[in-house]
Order: structure tokens, then C-alpha cells, then sequence
């Protein structure tokens, strides 16, 4: 069984939040309701996807958004909370949007979105939650979107990420989480808040997207030459790679791949699940007509570092695995013939022990307005750098024990602190010991086994 997304036109959605403003420009849907409603969330990078990268409908992902309700706006008269919506709605359902509302946020505090306010609101986002996975032929799995810098995407975020897996624990939950900017910082208390949740993923999320706004914004300055970004321009490269993700599961493809393959392939090691996304291709307005595109070009783009959408260069570390879902009418040979370019002429960025670690999926279907794109899924050693950065900012302000207070004061044990950071810690020298290892090491070891059984063997 199949079904179609509802019919698209092109319109701009206007959202503004309290402090500022910003246009989103969204398509809009033909909507059979009396009164045009639209919801955004602005901080956390959440857009609907294409209209016309609706298919069918047996398999489907339920998409969780959370976002602070003084940063979140929707339809006159309707309270401010979680938005809870499935990307891939039936045509019946396509207007129907569960939200889960709140009367006030966590503050940035992480402690207060995850045992407190967010506790008393999570038993109703889990009903919708129930509500849009009963309503799936074939259930996928989740993929959160939330922001690790404040309270409510950080903690209560978390928090939902932890029931559903208690509830569906086999069924993949994916996280698209807006990291820490290595110069620009919202909030003071930010490093203890994305502490704290990286502390939670590294348990209850099987792969988590690193995405960063500062890295989205050197894309749309010196890639797409935009003056002026908005938050709509960052929320569209954004969707562009989770649209990428989840295209397997809505077009048919030649080498194909879901969600549960895509994390059996790419993550080597339980912990090791934080990704570095990318896109391809991504050209300025007006040069667009003179870039001819090609399985070439895309594959030089999406290795690119410029393409980057995670505060960290992969240049510095090494890749334990690689994913790459190329979307439109292109041959699967010379697919692999430019990924094994790519792997011969630069094998020095990828691990020596890992020999095929580039996971390959093809879509017929191109995105809406391309010939053909791709999506680049990278786990490399390099997001240890983030990782170290935020865990030294922490322990810069735990050391004098700096805020720590307003969360002890919601009930938060503070030796939660201490095993947050212990944990992080351990993740960046676990990356490091994977980046330094060698396949060399090992096969001496074996030949050293060998030469010491020979002698008892020519003996007997």
C-alpha cells in the first residue's frame, strides 16, 4: 500500500520569538481546514520535509521536536509545548499535529526539564507519542530533534529520548542535536547542560547527528554566499540531511538502506555513535547554472570539510566508518568507483583495521529542484574535539562548583556531575585510542604467536 503527500504550493510561513525575529520560508500545504495553522520551532533546526518527498506509507519514523514554549509558536489560542509530528503523514491525517503543551519551560536548566517540569509533561507527550506509532504499518523508529544548550530540548528531551526506549526497545532511535558553538554561546550554563544530555545519549540513543550552528552559518557565508542566514536557511540544510537519511525508507533504490542497517554499519562500538552530517551539493544562487553535477562532484563535495555541519574538522581525526546515500539516476559502478578513489587516494583518514567501511545506498528519486544530491554520514575520531571542548568547559565551572545550586535545587544528585563528566572523558580518550590504533600492531603480534609455536611443533 502506498500513499501520497498532500499537494504543495509555494508560500512563506512567518514565526517570530520573544527577543526577535526571523522568517522561516516553508512550502505550504493545501490544508482542507477552515483556518490555516503552521508550526515551527526555531532554535532546534526542525523543518518539515518536501511535500514532495512524501512516499509511501509502510514505512514511516514518528519525529519528536522539543523546544522551549517562549521559543515556539503556533495557531492563535493554542498553548505553547512539544511538537510531535510524523514527516510522512497519511493524506487523512496530514492536518492532524499532537502537541503536548506546557505553561512554562525549563529555564536552561537542565536538571528542571529532566526531573521536574518535564516530568510532569512527559506522560502526556508519550500518549502522542503511542498515538502516531499506532498509526505506522511498519514502525522504523524515532529521530528527536532537540538543541543540547538549554533546559528544555537538553533535559526534557533526554528524558523522552529514555522512556521511549524503555517502551520500544527495539526499535532504533535516532537524535539530531544541536551542539555547542565553539565561539558563540546562547547561555552561560551551556556546558553543563549538553554535559549532561551527552552523558544520556551515550546510553539511550542509537545514533546521535551532531549538528552546529556555527558550522551551519560558515555554510551559508562562504558556501551559499548568503548574506543574511536565517534560521529558515539553517533549518533547510538540516532537512536536507534528515530527509537524506530516511529516503530508503520512502523510495525505492538499488543498494538500499534503513534505518537499523544504517546504524549496524556505521557504528563500530556501542558508545561510538556520534555522526558528522553533510550535504551535496551545495552552490551559491549564482553559479548554480555553470556547476555541472556529477557522481564526481558529489563525492569531492561531500568529503569536503567546508561541508561540515559539526563544529569539528575531520581532517584532524580519522574515519572508523562512512555512509553515503546518493539520491537520482546514476550508476552504482561508478558510485563505487569514486568512493574507492576517494579510499585509496586518501587512506590515511580512514582506519587501517575497518578494511570496507564506507556503507553505500542509492535512491532513484532525486530531491525536489536536483538532478541528483547526496547525503554524507561521517563517524570520524575528529568529534572528539567537540566533545573536549565542552567537557573543559565544564569542569573549568564544576571545579568551583559555579551554578551548581539551581539544579541540586530541583532535586539533582550532584554526584550526577562528576559521572557526567567522568563519561565524557572517558568517550574523547576512547576516540583517541581508536584514532591511534593500527592494524600493524596486531598482525606482528600474530606472526610473534606463530614464531613461538614453531619450535614446539618441529620438536614433536
Amino acid at each position: 500500500m502506498g500513499s501520497t503527500g498532500p499537494e504543495a504550493t509555494t508560500g512563506t510561513a512567518p514565526c517570530s520569538w520573544r527577543g526577535s525575529a526571523c522568517t522561516t520560508t516553508r512550502p505550504m500545504v493545501r490544508n482542507t481546514c477552515p483556518e490555516q495553522s503552521w508550526w515551527t520551532w526555531n532554535l532546534g533546526p526542525w523543518t518539515a520535509s518536501d511535500p514532495a518527498d512524501w512516499g509511501p506509507s509502510s514505512n514511516r519514523t514518528a519525529l519528536s521536536t522539543v523546544g522551549s514554549p517562549g521559543r515556539f509558536q503556533g495557531k492563535r489560542g493554542a498553548p505553547p509545548g512539544v511538537l510531535l509530528p510524523t514527516p510522512f503523514p497519511r493524506p487523512q491525517r496530514a492536518n492532524r499535529v499532537p502537541c503536548a503543551a506546557g505553561n512554562s519551560g525549563a529555564g536552561n536548566n537542565w536538571a528542571k526539564g529532566h526531573y521536574t517540569e518535564g516530568a510532569e509533561l512527559v506522560e502526556s507527550v508519550l500518549d502522542a507519542v503511542r498515538a502516531e506509532a499506532e498509526g505506522c504499518d511498519c514502525l522504523q523508529g524515532f529521530q528527536l530533534v532537540h538543541s543540547l544548550g538549554g533546559g528544555t530540548g537538553s533535559g526534557m528531551g533526554t528524558l523522552l529520548l529514555g522512556k521511549i526506549r524503555e517502551e520500544y526497545p527495539d526499535r532504533i532511535l535516532n537524535s539530531f542535536s544541536v551542539m555547542p558553538s565553539p565561539k558563540v554561546s546562547d547561555t552561560v550554563v551551556e556546558p553543563y547542560n549538553a554535559v549532561l544530555s551527552l552523558h544520556q545519549l551515550l546510553q539511550n540513543s542509537d545514533a546521535c547527528f551532531c549538528i552546529d550552528n556555527e558550522a551551519l552559518y560558515d555554510i551559508c557565508f562562504r558556501t551559499l554566499r548568503l548574506a543574511t542566514p536565517t534560521y529558515g536557511d539553517l533549518n533547510h540544510l538540516v532537512s536536507l540531511t534528515m530527509s537524506g537519511v530516511t529516503t530508503s525508507l520512502r523510495f525505492p533504490g538499488q543498494p538500499n538502506a534503513d534505518l537499523r542497517k544504517l546504524a549496524v554499519n556505521m557504528v563500530p562500538f556501542p558508545r561510538l555513535h556520534f555522526f558528522m552530517p553533510g550535504f551535496a551539493p551545495l552552490t551559491a544562487q549564482g553559479s548554480q547554472q555553470y556547476r555541472a553535477l556529477s557522481v564526481a562532484e558529489l563525492t569531492q563535495q561531500m568529503f569536503d570539510a567546508r561541508n561540515t555541519m559539526a563544529a569539528c574538522d575531520p581532517r584532524r581525526g580519522r574515519y572508523l566508518t562512512v555512509a553515503a546515500i546518493f539520491r537520482g539516476k546514476m550508476s552504482t559502478k561508478e558510485v563505487d568507483a569514486q568512493l574507492l578513489a576517494v579510499q585509496t587516494r586518501s587512506s590515511s583518514c580512514f582506519v587501517e583495521w575497518i578494511p570496507n567501511n564506507v556503507k553505500v545506498a542509492v535512491c532513484d528519486i532525486p530531491p525536489r529542484g536536483l538532478s541528483m544530491a547526496a547525503t554524507f554520514i561521517g563517524n570520524s575520531t575528529a568529534i572528539q574535539e567537540l566533545f573536549g571542548r565542552v567537557s573543559e568547559h565544564f569542569s573549568a565551572m564544576f571545579k568551583r562548583k559555579a551554578f551548581v545550586h539551581w539544579y541540586t535545587g530541583e532535586g539533582m544528585d550532584i554526584n550526577e556531575f562528576a559521572e557526567a563528566e567522568s563519561n565524557i572523558q572517558d568517550l574523547v580518550s576512547e576516540y583517541q585510542q581508536l584514532q591511534d590504533a593500527e592494524a600493524v600492531l596486531e598482525e606482528k603480534e600474530e606472526v610473534g604467536g606463530e614464531a613461538e609455536t614453531e619450535p614446539g611443533d618441529q620438536g614433536r
